[in-house]
């Protein structure tokens, strides 16, 4: 599986949504699934998923699909 995949996936399974939501722009709050309690699963599944830690700013700065693939990369995962 590519990181791009684990990637999708944690979103995929957390909030039910298929590849084209996360190509169509999915942000925070968009979907009901999406609330504060719904960021920090998603935040677990996605350090599970690469074995890292997220520093607190990273997590509040997670606004996006797009964001988060560009924080990713400060921990070295390229998606």
């Amino acid at each position: 599986m590519t990181n791009l995949q684990k990637y999708d996936n944690a979103f995929i399974e957390m909030f039910a949504v298929t590849e084209q939501d996360l190509n169509a722009g999915l942000v925070y709050q968009s979907i009901p699934a999406w609330d504060s309690v719904g960021h920090m699963s998603l935040m677990t599944a996605i350090e599970g998923a690469f074995d890292i830690m997220f520093e607190m700013d990273d997590i509040l700065d997670f606004s996006s699909y797009e964001k988060g693939k560009e924080i990713l990369v400060k921990y070295d995962v390229f998606v």
